[in-house]
């Protein structure tokens, strides 16, 4: 007994898994109790027993087994998760229950199985059932049907899918077991009930006995249509309704729409075989038809029939056949053979259904044809097989052959198709007979009703009785506007007795007439309370919940017809159009009118309306208006007070203002009165005449706006434009055009008569008046937003200067929308019910434009011949036949559908051999597309299908183009046609993997902007899943992108159910790969605003309509959008209509959740958040920190939250799954503005969980949350909150951790979120949080924190960093020796950001640091310095953050974008110009934001406690007193703060993105800068002024220029502005100076573009403009700082070069002022930094060296460089050299040997030659340099050799230039001499040799000539020797020696690797009268005496290792003491240069 007492301690749980029997029963028996117990279908509890179900059934002790089945049930009828068991329990029954003995366990089996059904889990139960039915034993088939017949018994078939299961009844009736073929009896007898005959087809086969008995059976049944006795979960709702049925007893109306609706819902259709015929025609079939006997024809066809007769075909390739048989039909003389032809077409259709469709465009108009035939039993024949043809395809698709036929002259061809019409309609839904279809059909159908054919008339009146009946009187009405009323009441006659196919009476009409009599009767009803009726009714699905009754709000309308009024009530939407609002009235005498007149207006108006004074005419206007005004709409004679006004005076009246008062009365009247067509008649030409008034012109376009309100606008326009040019003003006629363009856009365009207005504006194109050419283009334009690319091709015969013109119109208007209509919608229905329908308008009106095109009929020049040739055998024969198709198809340009044998000869050549011919033919199926426009879509089937084929050639430009062709195709037919029927599942089954690829890529492409798709789509999803693992690694990746987007439209579910065919192992990875695609999976677009106009109910206003029509839609809120309190007034019905609607949205299984989700899903616990952080500060609960989420704070949290959470929202949070995280997410979106106080309450708890989310690994939870996040923290700094120590330390750490995430967008949005949080938690608190962070081990986390930090202090100063600035920085400091490079590089950036805020107390803060890392530091420090750092732009402090209500800067904080406080300074890039804040301070953040982007000049801190820097460039010398360099001061003067701010404030105006704004600031700006004692005030800040503009001057060249809508004038103005402005500011000189650089190129490069924008040229101002930008550009030139300006210029020059897009006109232009500015060098020389000019050269010749430059198609550039150094050399001399000290690396410097040649050559010039062969050696002359120079030089040594005193010096100087340049030609020279002077220069020359050498030459290794001695003492002659006067007397350089010893080395064979050491001479080393670093002194002190040391070290080196050299090589004493002597005097000058410089 021990182990009995052991178990019964055991838990549930444990007992039931027990191996003791007794053990599990009693296990068994208390789950039983405790499922029953459980209230909850959600608690925990149930998932304990998730893995034990299966247990319970398959027990093996039969006992127990019972017991555990008993505790199953429960379970299963309980538990929330039993669906997840579905599979193994039912598997379990199916095999171990139902071959129990015990009947007891069979039932208590069945009942399991039912119940897994009833919690929706229908199919696996069925699969289970199915595979039972396989199983040996026959006990367990039994009780398996006896299972699936109680299921269909008591579920319906809506529930239990019939299909699988008739498809194994004729196998379990030839069972051998009686009792199977009992049961299967009994489930056949079942299924009869519920589909009745259609179960007839699969059982013909059976047993006749066994069909015998079921045929008694079958009799025996009940002939009313069983239903539904048991209702799943999801559908109590309908669950309550059969109870009160029940509990009634009677068989209600609901009961009965329920079955009708269950009957047609299997097609016997579907549960048949297909079968194949094609195989099994005779093979001489196709010869015998064409046979000359007609027997033998017969034979043929009578073969075929039998055939055909087959209920089910199999697809395949029936083209062949349907073309024999189109032919016998239309072509066979024997009409027993059409018939019977017919009959095979009619079989073929009936057996292939929707795949014959390809084929009904062929044939349909052959039939029709053929309806001549009078013979009955042809006719008969006919109509079957039209009949089945019909039902094959649409009535779309075949319109254009019935419409052809209709104008047949034969009356039976006419009777037959109006027939076949109205039999067709009978088969449509209003759906699928839209207007577009109604338009032609009514019109043709019209002509019919007056034919003289009686039967024709017949005919017509059925097919429009029909059409009515089918689609609403609404629909079909404004098609009989011309009908009389005998004939429209035999059509209304003939809509009664319709019978539709559909049982239902889709219209509408009938059924609504029962519920509500009193709407389809009363005239009375006024249009509005008629439509809110109305549309409340259709509306709502399902049965009619009460309407309310009609209200008559008002009167009746004068003359509204009877018929309108009925129509309204027999609704479907709210009336608009003619019926609705157009008042009929007959024109009136003008006796009468007066008459009407007088009865309304004051006596002694109506006597003053023709007086003679202008006075009384006006008082009389004045009393008139003020009597309209007063007038009810009801009582205003609105055609007797027009005609008042057109009296005599009328339209003629001279005073302006008695017209300007009468256009306004009009308009007040058709505004106000039931103003008609007859009306407007009466006014309209005078306000057309008035149009081009200047005066009167807006009045007469109010006056015609108010009547296109009131009698529509496309009456209105048509009327308006054929007056306006039936006159010949042309200021009439412009602004005509001009008011339509704009009506157009206020009305929108449904309607409007295209081709009327085309017409027009042809005429006004070719007007003489520009004025009216260009109000048409304007026109066309508009027309252009709405119509499309179409109306392009009415004009392509226009000139082409005009057409370029219409042109650049339309490429204006591409991408843009049209606008919504805002007038003309809401007068003309009820409540704007008709918005929907209006867009459905619109959304065709580019296909009615193209309806419009004049298509041609090219059939005729399709012959046979062509045919042939197409497919002749020889290639060169069938590219003939393809040529000619292209020149048809071009000439025609439009061309009709029907294309004869075209298609089938295009489609043979797809698959052509040769591939070429495959391309053309892909192209002219391209041109055919184009030529026949949504046409084209007839021939998706038989021409489409194919192309996509062709997509699986090998061939990649051959798939290319066919992927181009489908694409054409489908944008003219759109994908439905595609995507129906099975053929592109047939395409995608072919295991080709280009064909693959490419179709799944293109339906990945497709499928995501369909609304909605055929059902078919299904059909491609097995092939789909194969896709997925196509040995094809392209394919697989196609199919996986293509996933989710056919789960976007087939659901989740359909598509896990799809899987259920694959074998295990795919089975499980498809699964996993539909997982996945689930959590990416799009949402569909949004349906248009048309579907939402319909939900929200009649009479909301539109505006009201669409904003909340996406709250209703999405089934996962069903809150009700709050109505407006403004717009409450709409009156009842509305709301009414929305609540019920509300209801009806969400999707069926949230129905049971419906009421939960209603409230709020944040509750308010008073003080529940004070309580909670009590708890966690007294240790009560666990404090919120864990490395990793344990489950018991998840517990907790969940604790937490069940008081203030709703319940299902939690639920969603806590779910296992991610995607209810995901729907958790959505809904506290979605509530976060309406429940405010709500989210800030459980504040604490929504962040904890979302730090939970942290740790999850979904993406796309983590991006739904961290954009929760950023909405969440807009809102509270909105709401001006403080986050809490509590909130802040249990989230922030874990947002931290998120930082380091490898995806940027992650990173990025992380980063977003830490700055919103900066504006509700203090930055210094803040800074300690991501101090932390930087701790952590992952390095990108680090980096990123770093830079956190680095933002932080640049936004708010030093105070921030915690604990203390300098512990801070030691901690940043530590990571610039990380091992991470992003890392280091974070620190330094950080601490360089540090540096610029704080300056060089940070080397004090950071300490010591190793020497590796400080190196590093002060590289990065110099390199940052060299772009001018900006002072840190915002330095709010930490007090506005505590105490937001109090200070200013906290507002700032609070109400400026989150974004902008953001630190990233490309994140505030968009405050530029755009957000127009009025307050001040935010002004200057923007600015300073967008100048610190732009990097450069100086930005000026208005706030107090900060170090203002000039930062410019350390090698430019400083124009800035003394004093101001040092700004060492830590504290600003206060002085300038105001007027400062004032500026910045004015200044950031400057840069606005409205022109009115800019200009005021500029005129301001202005002011200043004229009165010289004020424009000192603008000092420090012009850079930031020039950014401004030349930010302005690109807005207007990128935006204002292209805006069509601006007035030119304007720009003008503005432009005229900036320059007078900047001007004014260059005339000032020392203002003008303190432009930097960057600043500079910016603005030139502004200036410049402006001077060659081609648009500016054509303004009337436009020359004026560019003339004064020429003058500004030279006072820029002359005025800035020199050495900004040249080096802005190089930059810029370098640029421009660079820069493809640029344009050789920019460059040039940058030339000419390079040259003016070299002009202007001589007078500028002194002010210039050399040194930065010079380093700028380099750069450019480092990006352009000399061959690349000579490469420019321009010599310009290479000339500009030559000649601005060139002048550089002549103003400098040799001193130049000493320049180039910025450079890094002269030695590889091509400008610095450039510069020595230079110098050479003008030292050779001044005859200084001995002295440069000793300086640079014998190098030679550049060859390249100009001969021109070289002539020069020898020119001059002649002259020499010619006078008397220097020949002897000419005749040297000769001899060593021809000894130097051996190949000189100096012959020239001599030839033009005497002989004699010939001679004695040969006899010099050779003199001069001797003595050369018979002294012997000094050896040139030691470098040093003997004439060096002679020049060694300084002299004071001007040739440039060694000594130390230079000529312009000032010091030469030392580098200049330096560059000589170099030389000296050299030669003597000495290395300089020493010299490589030497750090570069820096500009520190030239004047020191100006420092040029703009640094502290004592900095630049340190820095001048190191370099000094360091440059006295190497001078002694070289020249002692230059000394010891020389003198050991030299030969002869002389040279050496020389060379010595020269040393000597080098140290000496340059001791006397160091004691100079100290």
């Amino acid at each position: 007994m021990g182990d009995d007492s052991e178990w019964i301690k055991l838990s549930i749980d444990q007992k039931c898994e027990h191996k003791l029997w007794k053990a599990r029963v009693n296990g068994y028996e208390e789950a039983l109790k405790l499922f029953q117990k459980i209230e909850d279908e959600k608690s925990p509890e149930w998932s304990k027993y998730l893995g034990l179900i299966k247990k319970f059934v398959t027990d093996s002790n039969a006992v127990a087994q019972l017991k555990g089945l008993e505790a199953a049930l429960a379970y299963v009828e309980n538990a929330h998760v039993a669906g997840k068991t579905t599979g193994e329990v039912i598997s379990g029954v199916v095999n171990k229950v139902f071959n129990q003995p015990k009947a007891r366990a069979k039932e208590l089996g069945i009942d399991i199985c039912l119940m897994y059904i009833e919690i929706e889990k229908g199919e696996p139960v069925q699969e289970e059932l199915l595979k039972g039915l396989d199983n040996k034993n026959p006990k367990i088939i039994v009780a398996c049907i006896e299972t699936l017949r109680k299921a269909l018994s008591e579920f319906g078939s809506k529930i239990i899918s019939l299909k699988p299961i008739i498809k194994v009844l004729p196998k379990l009736f030839e069972s051998r077991e009686k009792a199977v073929r009992d049961e299967a009896k009994l489930l056949a007898v079942e299924i009869y009930r519920w589909i009745r005959d259609a179960l007839r087809p699969p059982l013909q086969n059976i047993n006749s006995v066994q069909l015998k008995e079921l045929e008694e059976e079958w009799v025996k049944l009940p002939p009313a249509a069983p239903k539904q006795t048991r209702f799943l979960r999801s559908q109590q709702e309908l669950k309550a309704k059969f109870e009160q049925q029940q509990a009634a007893g009677g068989d209600a109306d609901g009961g009965g729409d329920d079955g009708d609706e269950v009957v047609p819902q299997v097609d016997a259709y579907e549960l048949l075989e297909a079968v194949e015929i094609l195989s099994k025609l005779p093979k001489d079939f196709y010869d015998k038809i064409e046979a000359k006997k007609w027997q033998e024809r017969k034979e043929a066809l009578e073969a075929v029939e039998m055939l055909v007769k087959n209920p089910k075909l199999e697809a395949g390739d029936y083209a062949d056949m349907v073309k024999v048989l189109k032919k016998v039909v239309g072509k066979d003389t024997n009409v027993m053979l059409v018939a019977l032809a017919a009959k095979c077409l009619a079989g073929l259709a009936t057996g292939l259904r929707k795949k014959f469709g390809q084929y009904a465009g062929q044939v349909v108009p052959t039939i029709l044809e053929k309806f001549k035939e009078k013979k009955p039993q042809v006719v008969q024949a006919l109509q079957e097989a039209i009949d089945a043809i019909f039902l094959t395809t649409t009535l779309q698709n075949i319109s254009e052959d019935i419409l052809a036929v209709m104008d047949n002259k034969n009356p039976t061809i006419k009777q037959q198709t109006s027939l076949f019409i109205a039999r067709s309609f009978r088969h449509c839904t209003p759906s699928s007979l839209p207007k577009s279809l109604l338009k032609p059909f009514c019109a043709a159908l019209l002509k019919h009703i007056n034919d003289s054919a009686p039967e024709v008339r017949d005919a017509a009146f059925e097919a429009l009785g029909t059409a009515l009946k089918v689609a609403g009187e609404k629909a079909v009405n404004p098609f009989l506007a011309d009908v009389d009323k005998l004939k429209l009441d035999r059509i209304k006659e003939c809509a009664e007795k319709v019978e539709l196919a559909y049982g239902k009476n889709t219209g509408g009409a009938a059924d609504k007439k029962e519920c509500r009599p009193a709407a389809g009767k009363t005239p009375v009803l006024s249009g509005a309370a008629g439509d809110k009726d109305t549309k409340d009714t259709s509306a709502k699905s399902g049965p009619l919940k009460k309407a309310p009754a009609a209200k008559s709000g008002g009167p009746p309308k004068k003359g509204k017809t009877a018929a309108a009024a009925g129509a309204g009530g027999a609704g479907t939407k709210g009336k608009k159009g003619s019926e609705t609002k157009e008042i009929f009235e007959p024109e009136l005498s003008i006796e009468v009118c007066e008459e009407r007149a007088s009865a309304v207006l004051p006596a002694s108006c109506i006597q003053q309306l023709d007086s003679g004074n202008w006075k009384e005419r006006l008082a009389c206007m004045e009393e008139f208006q003020k009597a309209v005004e007063l007038m009810e709409r009801s009582e205003m004679p609105c055609q007797a007070l027009v005609r008042m006004l057109a009296k005599k005076p009328g339209w003629k009246e001279t005073n302006f203002q008695v017209m300007q008062m009468k256009l306004h009365i009009v308009a007040l009247i058709a505004q106000k009165g039931n103003f008609s067509k007859t009306s407007a008649q009466i006014v309209l030409d005078g306000l057309v005449d008035k149009i081009g008034d200047v005066k009167c012109g807006s009045n007469a376009k109010e006056a015609m706006t108010a009547i296109a309100e009131a009698c529509l606008l496309p009456w209105t326009a048509e009327q308006v434009m054929s007056m306006a040019f039936s006159q010949k003003n042309p200021k009439n006629q412009s602004e005509t055009l001009n008011w339509l363009s704009n009506a157009i856009k206020e009305f929108g365009f449904s309607g409007l008569n295209v081709k009327a207005f085309i017409s027009n504006v042809k005429t006004a194109l070719a007007a003489t008046n520009p004025a009216v050419r260009t109000a048409a283009i304007t026109l066309l334009g508009v027309m252009y937003l709405y119509v499309g690319p179409p109306l392009r091709m009415f004009f392509e015969d226009e000139k082409p200067a005009l057409l370029s013109q219409i042109d650049a119109e339309f490429e204006k208007m591409q991408g843009q929308t049209a606008p919504a209509p805002t007038r003309g919608t809401s007068r003309h229905s009820g409540g704007s019910g008709d918005d929907g329908e209006e867009r459905d308008e619109q959304e065709d009106i580019g296909n009615d434009v193209v309806d419009l095109l004049p298509r041609t009929e090219i059939s005729d020049k399709i012959t046979a011949e062509l045919v042939s040739k197409i497919g002749d055998k020889n290639w060169k024969i069938r590219k003939e036949g393809l040529d000619e198709v292209t020149s048809i198809i071009n000439d025609a340009k439009f061309i009709q559908p029907n294309i004869g044998e075209l298609s089938a000869a295009l489609k043979c050549r797809l698959n052509d051999s040769n591939k070429i011919l495959v391309q053309q033919t892909l192209s002219i199926l391209q041109q055919l597309a184009m030529a026949m426009g949504p046409n084209i879509r007839q021939h998706v089937k038989n021409l489409g299908i194919p192309i996509i084929t062709v997509l699986g050639d090998s061939k990649n430009n051959v798939r290319a183009a066919a992927l181009a062709t489908v694409n054409a195709w489908t944008e003219q037919t759109g994908m439905k046609e595609w995507l129906e029927g099975e053929d592109l599942s047939e395409e995608l089954k072919k295991e080709n993997p280009f064909l693959r690829q490419e179709l799944l890529g293109w339906l990945a492409d497709k499928l995501p902007t369909l609304r909605s798709v055929p059902s078919d789509l299904l059909l491609c999803v097995p092939h789909l899943y194969s896709c997925l693992e196509d040995r094809n690694g392209d394919v697989r990746k196609k199919a996986q992108d293509a996933l989710p987007f056919f789960m976007m439209h087939l659901g989740f579910e359909k598509m896990a159910k799809a899987t259920g065919k694959l074998k295990p192992t795919s089975k499980d990875q498809v699964l996993a790969m539909l997982e996945k695609a689930k959590a990416i999976m799009p949402a569909k677009p949004a349906a248009p605003v048309k579907a939402s106009s319909r939900v929200v109910g009649g009479a909301a206003p539109a505006k009201f309509q669409t904003a909340s029509a996406p709250a209703e839609d999405s089934g996962s809120s069903t809150m009700e959008p709050k109505p407006d309190p403004k717009k409450a007034k709409t009156g009842g019905a509305a709301s009414k209509a929305k609540g019920a609607q509300g209801k009806k949205v969400p999707s069926k299984p949230n129905l049971k959740e419906d009421d939960d989700k209603s409230g709020p899903i944040f509750i308010i616990v008073p003080n529940g958040k004070e309580q909670r952080m009590k708890d966690e500060k007294g240790l009560k609960v666990l404090k919120w920190n864990f490395t990793t989420p344990r489950d018991e704070y998840i517990e907790q949290l969940k604790t937490q939250m069940s008081s203030c959470v709703a319940r299902w929202v939690q639920d969603e949070m806590f779910h296992t799954d991610f995607q209810h995280h995901n729907k958790a997410l959505a809904a506290m979106v979605e509530h976060l503005e309406s429940e405010k106080d709500g989210v800030i309450s459980c504040l604490d708890l929504i962040l904890k969980w979302l730090t939970l989310r942290f740790f999850d690994t979904n993406t796309s939870v983590l991006m739904k949350a961290l954009e929760y996040l950023k909405l969440l923290f807009t809102l509270l700094s909105q709401e001006e909150y403080h986050l809490t120590e509590n909130e802040a330390s249990s989230f922030i750490p874990y947002l931290i951790l998120k930082v380091g995430e490898p995806k940027d967008v992650v990173r990025k949005d992380v980063r977003a979120i830490l700055n919103r949080m900066c504006l509700i938690y203090p930055a210094s608190k803040m800074f300690t949080f991501i101090m932390e962070g930087t701790k952590s081990k992952n390095s990108k986390q680090r980096a990123e924190c770093l830079e956190e930090l680095g933002c932080l202090v640049e936004s708010y100063g030093m105070n921030v960093c915690q604990p203390t600035p300098g512990k801070a920085l030691k901690e940043m400091a530590i990571h610039i020796g990380d091992r991470d490079n992003t890392v280091r590089n974070a620190a330094l950036n950080t601490i360089v950001t540090v540096y610029n805020v704080h300056g060089d107390q940070v080397f004090k803060l950071i300490g010591n640091l190793s020497e590796k890392d400080m190196s590093m530091l002060e590289e990065r420090i110099k390199r940052a310095a060299k772009r001018p750092a900006a002072a840190p732009a915002r330095q709010a402090e930490e007090k506005p953050q505590r105490a937001p209500s109090t200070n200013a800067n906290a507002s700032v904080l609070r109400k400026g974008p989150a974004e902008d406080m953001s630190s990233k300074l490309n994140q505030a890039r968009n405050t530029s110009g755009h957000s127009e804040i009025t307050h001040i301070v935010p002004r200057e953040f923007q600015l300073d934001l967008d100048e610190i982007e732009n990097d450069n000049g100086t930005v000026r801190c208005e706030m107090p406690a900060l170090v203002q820097h000039k930062l410019d460039d350390i090698f430019e010398p400083v124009l800035i007193p003394e004093p101001k360099i040092r700004a060492v001061s830590p504290h600003f003067d206060d002085m300038h703060s105001n007027t400062a701010s004032t500026i910045n404030f004015v200044i950031s105006q400057v840069a606005s993105g409205d022109i009115n704004t800019s200009i005021q600031a500029l005129a301001q700006i202005d002011e200043v800068l004229r009165q010289e004692d004020k424009a000192e005030a603008m000092s420090g800040h012009i850079d930031q002024f020039l950014i401004a503009t030349f930010m302005q001057l690109r807005l207007i060249y990128n935006t204002h220029m292209a805006d069509e809508k601006l007035d030119k004038d304007e720009i003008v103005k503005l432009y005229s502005c900036i320059i007078g402005n900047m001007i004014s500011l260059f005339q000032m000189e020392s203002l003008a100076r303190e432009a930097s650089t960057g600043v500079l190129k910016d603005l030139m490069h502004g200036l410049i573009t402006l001077m060659l924008d081609s648009r500016v040229e054509d303004l009337e101002e436009g020359q004026q403009v560019i003339r004064s930008v020429n003058l500004l550009v030279v006072k820029v030139l002359e005025k800035s700082d020199q050495t900004n300006i040249l080096s802005a210029l190089l930059v810029l020059l370098q640029d421009s070069l660079l820069a493809t897009a640029s344009s050789p006109k920019f460059s040039e232009l940058v030339m000419k002022c390079l040259w003016r500015m070299v002009r202007l060098l001589p007078e500028t020389i002194n002010s210039i930094n050399l040194d930065r000019i010079l380093l700028d050269i380099h750069i450019f010749m480092k990006v352009f060296p000399k061959e690349k430059l000579k490469q420019c198609k321009s010599e310009f550039p290479i000339r500009t460089l030559k000649t601005l150094l060139h002048t550089l050399c002549k103003l400098k001399g040799p001193k130049i050299l000493d320049h180039l000290t910025m450079i890094e690396n002269k030695n590889e410097s091509e400008l610095e040997a450039h510069l020595c040649r230079v110098m050479k050559h003008s030292m050779d010039q001044i005859g200084s030659k001995t002295d440069k062969e000793t300086e640079k050696g014998a190098s030679r002359i550049d060859e390249k340099s100009s001969k021109a120079k070289v002539n020069d030089f020898l020119a001059e040594i002649f002259k020499k050799i010619g006078s008397k005193e220097n020949t002897k010096e000419g005749l040297a100087e000769l001899y060593e230039y021809k000894k130097k340049y051996s190949d000189a030609d100096i012959e020239p020279f001599l030839k033009n001499s005497s002989q004699f002077f010939q001679s004695y220069v040969e006899r010099g020359l050779r003199h001069i040799e001797m003595e050369k050498e018979g002294k012997g030459r000094i050896p040139s290794s030691t470098g040093i000539s003997p004439q060096t001695e002679l020049t060694c003492v300084p002299t004071s002659t001007n040739t440039v020797s060694s000594s130390i006067g230079n000529t312009n007397g000032e010091e030469v350089g030392p580098s200049v020696y330096l560059e000589r010893l170099k030389i000296l080395r050299q030669r003597c064979g000495l290395d300089n690797a020493k010299q490589e050491d030497r750090p570069p001479l820096t500009s520190l080393l030239s004047k020191p009268a100006a420092p040029t670093v703009a640094s502290s002194t004592d900095m630049l002190h340190s820095k001048l005496s190191q370099l000094r040391e360091s440059r006295e070290h190497y001078q002694h080196l070289d020249l002692d290792s230059n000394q010891t050299h020389s003198s050991g090589i030299g030969t002869t004493t002389s040279s050496s003491s020389s060379t010595a002597a020269n040393i000597d005097d080098l140290k000496k000058r340059l001791e006397r240069i160091k004691s100079s410089r100290k």
